[in-house]
């Protein structure tokens, strides 16, 4: 055989079923939907950070420092040629490396949760990040997916011995976090942790008798956190109740920016009220959004979402192992409601959180954790072709 011809022989099987090297049996086990809907997401964040980029840095400049109109959209094109990768080498790994590093990772962050207080820069009057400048991230963002990975092995420890206090270790070890994320103060983070703890719960098969116990300890948590925990009230006050004493301009801001753009929006680059936003590229990008591609627009991307989560939630009705099935439901709950939690303070239905929008919002510390927390969705929710379908049931105990 000639030369070109066995390397044409070489380029037809690259990617082909009969491809045996790690990119080909990646490329064929991977969820390839999955992956197409997140790079529509990671698109549509581009075009939309481009287009709250001017608002964002004429908010910003000011005295010496200026910003140009696309400063953002460049950083987060930088942002993002960073993220693909680590997404990409993530859902390459082995199940079995994938959980070890998340056990080390999850307490390397811990440990810098810790830190936080002492070390920690302030921004808007929180103190989230560690770091300087460029170097500036946020610990309780790279935390949430190894989290959760690490909480359903501990959960998943169950089933090999019956005697072991998994229960109240991973509830001992999420009230912990939350406490770190409650001085910061980061009320809506540690509402994810919380909500992604009990789903675990559920899945795992906690006694039905605890969850309730548990759902009532959460609304008297919040009633005492609107009594004694400052952040919570004020935000609960200015989402309960109108007037000049309660501060609701960026709610009503985001609002009235969403929908000033009717249907179709105004065009790209065309919106005017995104300039009055406080955040228009980050917490309020759903509202440039809304004003510029129309309310159409944010429907589909909600759509989007509701496509992900729900993906993953059927491709794991086939998985027997348990580990794998509370992992993936995890992270891709803990996704869906970071997405819904965005979406709902943008359009007035919940208080502001000063949460991000999956692989929307500008950021580097969110897009960086979000692409380690897909990767391991990705890597979790791999075809086994040798696999036979088992639906997985959630077996109460009873008690």
């Amino acid at each position: 055989m000639s030369v070109m011809g066995h390397l044409k022989d070489r380029t037809a099987n690259r990617l082909g079923r009969s491809d045996r090297s790690a990119v080909g049996r990646w490329f064929w086990e991977i969820d390839r939907v999955l992956l197409f809907f997140v790079a529509v997401l990671i698109a549509i964040g581009l075009v939309a950070v481009a287009a709250a980029s001017p608002a964002a840095g004429q908010r910003y400049s000011g005295g010496s420092v200026s910003f140009a109109p696309l400063h953002y959209f460049y950083r987060q094109l930088m942002w993002i040629m960073v993220a693909l990768p680590v997404m990409v080498g993530v859902s390459m790994l082995p199940r079995a490396k994938a959980r070890r590093l998340c056990l080390i990772g999850a307490g390397f962050f811990t440990m810098l949760l810790f830190l936080v207080p002492i070390i920690g820069a302030e921004v808007n009057g929180a103190r989230r990040w560690i770091g300087m400048g460029f170097a500036q991230f946020q610990p309780s963002e790279f935390l949430k997916p190894l989290y959760i990975v690490s909480i359903a092995w501990l959960l998943s420890l169950k089933n090999q011995d019956a005697s072991l206090p998994v229960l109240p270790l991973s509830g001992i070890v999420t009230a912990l976090i939350a406490m770190l994320l409650m001085q910061q103060p980061n009320f809506g983070e540690t509402i994810i942790f919380v909500s992604a703890w009990v789903l675990l719960l559920t899945l795992s098969g906690a006694p039905l008798r605890f969850l309730v116990f548990l759902g009532l300890a959460g609304l008297v948590g919040i009633v005492l956190a609107y009594f004694f925990y400052d952040v919570a009230t004020v935000r609960i006050d200015a989402f309960l109740f109108s007037g000049a004493e309660h501060d609701t301009y960026q709610t009503d801001s985001a609002l009235r920016t969403l929908t000033a753009g009717g249907l179709f929006g105004a065009g790209p680059g065309a919106g005017m009220r995104k300039f009055q936003l406080p955040e228009p590229h980050t917490d309020y990008i759903f509202s440039v959004i809304g004003e510029e591609f129309g309310i159409i627009a944010c429907l589909a991307i909600a759509i989007i979402y509701l496509v992900i989560v729900a993906r993953v939630m059927i491709r794991l009705l086939h998985e027997e192992d348990q580990f794998v099935v509370l992992a993936a439901a995890g992270l891709v709950t803990q996704f869906g409601l970071q997405a819904l939690i965005n979406m709902a303070v943008n359009v007035q239905l919940a208080p502001s959180k000063g949460m991000t929008l999956p692989f929307i919002s500008y950021g580097g510390s969110s897009m960086v954790a979000l692409s380690i927390g897909m990767g391991l969705l990705l890597a979790f929710t791999r075809r086994n072709p040798y696999l036979h379908r088992s639906p997985y049931v959630v077996k109460w105990s009873g008690r």
